[in-house]
């Protein structure tokens, strides 16, 4: 990862002050992934002289950047990133890793991890399972009663099952 900015658009994202612990929970959580460039805070400040400024890291092949900016900015969910998953088994995987250490479960396949960033945890064929009005239907009256989503029950009730 030489250029930080090698991707046209790199989510950017805010922390108080625990982006590098933020960045390293996320590449112990994804597979495909690398810490990258850190960079620390000089003289001009904001915050104290050597401490953590931003850390690039990458995700599956994209590129993220953490930034230690102080308690000004809050996640919440009108920002999310979305994990495609090809099993339930890969689904229950990123679930349980996402909201260990104190993150959350909210519904319909959200959940908030421990640095309160929102992730929606899903079947990759999701859209598919929605393209169509009338199963749409049934999958969305079965994904509204859950919490963490299975991809099974949601096949099921695309088929008419």
């Amino acid at each position: 990862m030489p250029n930080v900015f090698a991707q046209k658009i790199t989510p950017f994202l805010w922390f108080d002050a625990n982006a590098e612990e933020a960045a390293r929970f996320y590449i112990s959580v994804f597979r495909n992934s690398r810490l990258g460039i850190i960079t620390r805070y000089g003289d001009a400040g904001p915050a104290p002289k050597g401490t953590v400024m931003t850390v690039s890291f990458e995700l599956e092949g994209v590129q993220f950047t953490a930034l230690n900016g102080g308690p000004h900015a809050r996640f919440n969910e009108a920002v999310s990133f979305v994990v495609a998953c090809d099993t339930q088994a890969e689904i229950d995987e990123y679930w349980e890793k996402l909201t260990a250490g104190g993150g959350r479960p909210i519904q319909c396949g959200w959940l908030k991890d421990r640095f309160g960033l929102a992730w929606q945890i899903v079947p990759a064929n999701l859209f598919e399972l929605l393209k169509d009005p009338d199963k749409s239907n049934r999958v969305m009256v079965e994904v509204m009663k859950m919490i963490k989503l299975d991809k099974a029950a949601m096949e099921a009730a695309a088929a008419g099952a």
